[in-house]
């Protein structure tokens, strides 16, 4: 059995834990199993390009970040596009028989498992496994990668809240998470932020300075040494209440007309400028998504990957791995490809996160 292996889209940790175990799977549980590795993602795919994955490859790999098989980006909204007679689906499609593959195992987010339903629907044998950092594929209790960036972003969070105390700043965050707010989310709650915005409830400029009063008058009237100071949580893709009619391309000329760069640098202007509180932004960035995968993430992609593995054996293809409770399962690609988990607004956490004092600056 000829098994294909490609990791598509942004990095995260647990790439090469799942690597590993559907490698590993395979050879010690599939006749004459063959493993082959597409580098670069679908692009390595729309190109031809592959190489033979031995066991050795799989060895001092699983603590690895990154991929060993690299990755890019390939826009779905280009995948079937015609260009001199041919689309990357067509030439996707071509590849994968002319590697003769019996199963190719699909490593990405949301917009990787819209185009591996493409692949499917075309008669390619596809088995998706459900990784991002931003936790929001549909269908899936959790994603792999995305418990270690909630790890890195709130030991992010407790560095900065150090400088907001010492020179009484407030200081906004600003994590990964343009359509889903789960990583802003919990790692605000466990970091202990004041306030969390997140894409799925809109805020109001008003209410977040409203609540940033009210924090310092409480903190000044106290008595005691420290200075008063804010910690805010926000997604990138936090939006405001009077941009929440408008779709993400109208948001972006909006912004822009009014010269403003990111949601919390304006946020952060406007705060200093009402309040008087000195506010900075700081971004992890691609912290969020390198380094060393925890100990959670290793678990849960290996298990991952072995039952992906497992599911190639038992020849169940055009299906996605997926996390229910504590079980491993799976769902039809068909069913979830184009579909995202959000956070819903009137959720339990959202509501414990609220009964604790965390503001979502809506009211």
């Amino acid at each position: 059995m000829k098994l294909g292996i490609l990791t598509s889209g942004g990095d995260c940790a647990g790439l090469n834990a799942v690597i590993r175990a559907i490698g590993l799977y395979a050879l010690d549980n599939i006749k004459n199993a063959e493993l082959i590795g597409i580098p670069g993602g679908y692009g390595g795919l729309i190109a031809g390009e592959s190489f033979e994955l031995k066991r050795a490859d799989f060895e001092g790999i699983l603590d690895r970040g990154g991929t060993i098989l690299g990755t890019t980006r390939q826009p779905f909204k280009t995948i079937t596009v015609s260009v001199n007679g041919n689309s990357k689906l067509r030439l996707m499609c071509e590849n994968y028989r002319k590697m003769g593959l019996d199963c190719l195992f699909v490593l990405g987010g949301a917009g990787t498992h819209r185009t591996a339903a493409l692949l499917s629907s075309e008669g390619c044998n596809v088995i998706g496994l459900p990784k991002t950092i931003d936790n929001d594929i549909f269908g899936t209790d959790v994603t792999f990668g995305f418990q270690t960036a909630v790890e890195v972003v709130t030991e992010s969070i407790d560095r900065y809240r150090t400088t907001a105390a010492g020179h009484g700043r407030t200081m906004i965050v600003e994590v990964m998470g343009n359509k889903a707010g789960w990583l802003a989310l919990h790692s605000g709650i466990a970091a202990g932020a004041n306030m969390i915005l997140i894409p799925e409830i809109p805020f109001s400029v008003d209410a977040v300075c409203a609540f940033i009063e009210k924090s310092k008058a409480r903190a000044e009237s106290s008595g005691g040494w420290e200075r008063p100071y804010n910690l805010i949580v926000a997604a990138e893709g936090a939006i405001l209440k009077e941009e929440s009619g408008y779709k993400r391309r109208e948001r972006s000329f909006v912004r822009t007309e009014r010269g403003e760069t990111t949601v919390s640098a304006h946020l952060a202007e406007v705060i200093t400028e009402r309040t008087g509180m000195e506010t900075r932004v700081a971004v992890p960035g691609y912290l969020q998504r390198g380094g060393t995968p925890c100990a959670y993430d290793r678990l849960l992609s290996s298990r991952l990957g072995g039952y992906a593995a497992r599911l190639a054996q038992e020849g169940k293809f055009g299906v996605t791995v997926a996390v229910s409770g504590s079980r491993i399962t799976f769902n039809a690609l068909a069913e979830i490809a184009g579909r995202y988990k959000l956070v819903n607004p009137r959720g339990e956490l959202v509501s414990f996160a609220e009964r604790i004092g965390i503001s979502f600056g809506d009211k």
